[in-house]
């Protein structure tokens, strides 16, 4: 019997565990009667790979982090294990499934009433709709409720929904939740908690920084379980590639950002010129980014790597010389604009992110000849590829209404009753407008600026602009007593030799507390003396 390997998480990071120390992974006859005739019940006769994997572990109740993609049978591996432990008789919510959409809900929630021939009920819980259908499946005692962060949330709020029974705890599709912007929502979910311990499981295709901080949050002495089994890794750096007309792949680069939205990201480029390109049309969209390229001033290098090692910096543009040596903190993804002219120029590229056992991805925009390249050097070093459909407009507006209506319905549940009021002086107003010709596009720039406030823009300020570095500087050397460029007297000075400093004291010239003149008009007669004669012979005369 092969055995699955995992990765145990300790305070210093992930440590491997031998396959010996990895429970067996479970085959179909060896499921319990009741799990087995749920499969039945579905028509399978075997179980995949994450099932057979990962179900050993719910059964002993360890906290668990599975990397499993969509269609892999994840539902599967969470749902049968539930049909086991929950006790029907018991008419409260013994099991959460967090999840980010609502069509994933309603397939979660159909699936689980299958696989269980009825015997759970299950109530699928999510924004856009009436809660009194839902408040009454929580009524009937409901064993499993599956839902999305912020409309659970709601019914905890209200009252209409208690945890304090609950036994299990599930996130599926954690890194998409995270994306979304439910975290907010999951941290006050898990205020509502029972304080006991709970089992707690996470499903996720990726397994990026954030995700794991967040399992750090929720699982305690969690486990990593990997599809893999020629590699002992608590996930796989994802190597995916999107095929795309030559013209226009700025345009694109902009669409997969938004899809994808990437906590951090290296984009790599093959010319100083693309690169220069590339960082400014994501500044132009609105995202934090800078190039770096080797034609970069010394002190501007350094200023653009000091943000990068504090991890401020969200795009870093690059060349592969530019960036040579440089590690970014919790790196998300590795995008690269166009394939390196070298093959093993991939590997150093991929190389930068998928470190210290997190997971990451690896997103290759090629075109119809790039994509032969980019396929040459899989073959070379044996990576699996995977093609993503290209996103269009309209992805991009279903993802952008996703985000905002989760982020808009955050801010409302979170404001105070004074904050409330106050906001309902505008509902009239609101109303009105959604009536009138301009009012969309009026209430398309106040989203806009709400969504980029709270999705793009960061605490810190802008990379400062070469000219905007010259004004600086300008304004520094015109400051009394701060440093000049020139000569005195020069037109780099800011004034002439002979003109007197502006006054910083009141109209009268006169120093407000004491009535004394003030001190700068003594080093103004001072400065007088200096250009004329010899300083040495007029202290000897004196």
């Amino acid at each position: 019997m092969t055995r699955s390997k995992y990765i145990q998480r300790e305070s210093e990071g992930p440590a491997e565990v031998s396959p010996e120390e990895a429970l067996p992974e479970i085959s179909f006859d060896q499921l319990p009667e009741a799990m087995r005739a749920a499969c039945e019940r579905a028509g399978w006769d075997r179980l995949m790979p994450v099932q057979s994997k990962s179900i050993p572990y719910m059964l002993q109740r360890r906290d668990t982090m599975v990397q499993a993609r969509t269609g892999s049978g994840k539902t599967g591996a969470f749902v049968l294990p539930l049909i086991e432990r929950i006790d029907p008789e018991k008419n409260h919510c013994q099991a959460l499934v967090l999840l980010p959409t609502r069509e994933l809900a309603k397939q979660v929630a159909h699936e689980a009433e299958m696989l269980s021939g009825g015997t759970l009920r299950t109530v699928a819980v999510y924004g856009g709709v009436g809660y009194g259908e839902q408040i009454e499946g929580f009524k009937q005692g409901a064993h499993l409720v599956v839902g999305t962060p912020g409309r659970v949330l709601d019914h905890l709020i209200k009252g209409s929904l208690s945890l304090d029974h609950l036994e299990t705890l599930i996130f599926d599709e954690a890194d998409r939740m995270l994306s979304i912007g439910f975290y907010p929502d999951m941290k006050q979910v898990q205020r509502h908690l029972p304080h006991r311990r709970i089992n707690s499981l996470m499903f996720s295709a990726t397994f990026p920084p954030l995700v794991l901080r967040l399992a750090e949050e929720f699982l305690q002495d969690q486990l990593f379980i990997s599809l893999s089994g020629k590699q002992v890794h608590v996930a796989e750096v994802n190597h995916v590639y999107y095929e795309m007309p030559a013209m226009g792949k700025d345009r694109a680069l902009m669409r997969i950002i938004e899809v994808e939205n990437p906590a951090s990201a290296i984009i790599f480029c093959n010319t100083k010129a693309n690169c220069h390109y590339i960082s400014e049309v994501l500044r132009q969209f609105g995202y934090d980014a800078d190039a770096l390229s080797s034609d970069l001033s010394q002190a501007k290098r350094e200023k653009i790597l000091s943000r990068v090692r504090s991890g401020t910096l969200r795009f870093l543009v690059a060349t592969d010389v530019a960036a040579r040596g440089i590690d970014i903190p919790d790196l998300s993804h590795v995008v690269l604009y166009e394939p390196p002219e070298d093959h093993e120029s991939y590997i150093h590229r991929a190389g930068r992110t998928g470190r210290a056992g997190a997971a990451g991805e690896v997103l290759s925009l090629v075109d119809v000849i790039q994509k032969l390249e980019l396929k040459r050097i899989a073959t070379q070093y044996s990576i699996e590829l995977e093609k993503r459909p290209l996103p269009d407009d309209e992805d991009v507006r279903a993802v952008l209404a996703q985000r905002a209506t989760t982020l808009l319905e955050t801010k409302v549940r979170s404001l105070l009753p004074i904050s409330r009021e106050r906001m309902s002086r505008f509902l009239p107003l609101a109303k009105e407008l959604a009536a009138t010709e301009d009012g969309p596009a009026i209430i398309a720039t106040l989203l806009d600026e709400f969504y980029h406030e709270n999705v793009h823009a960061r605490n810190f300020p802008a990379p400062e602009r070469q000219d905007e570095g010259r004004k600086a500087r300008g304004a520094q050397r015109r400051k009394p007593g701060g440093p000049r460029g020139g000569k005195k007297g020069s037109p780099r000075d800011g004034r002439p030799d002979d003109r007197p400093p502006r006054k910083e004291t009141p109209a009268t010239g006169q120093n407000a507390a004491t009535g004394d003149q003030p001190a700068k008009k003594k080093r103004r007669r001072r400065r007088k003396k200096k250009p004329s004669g010899d300083g040495g012979s007029q202290g000897q005369s004196s």
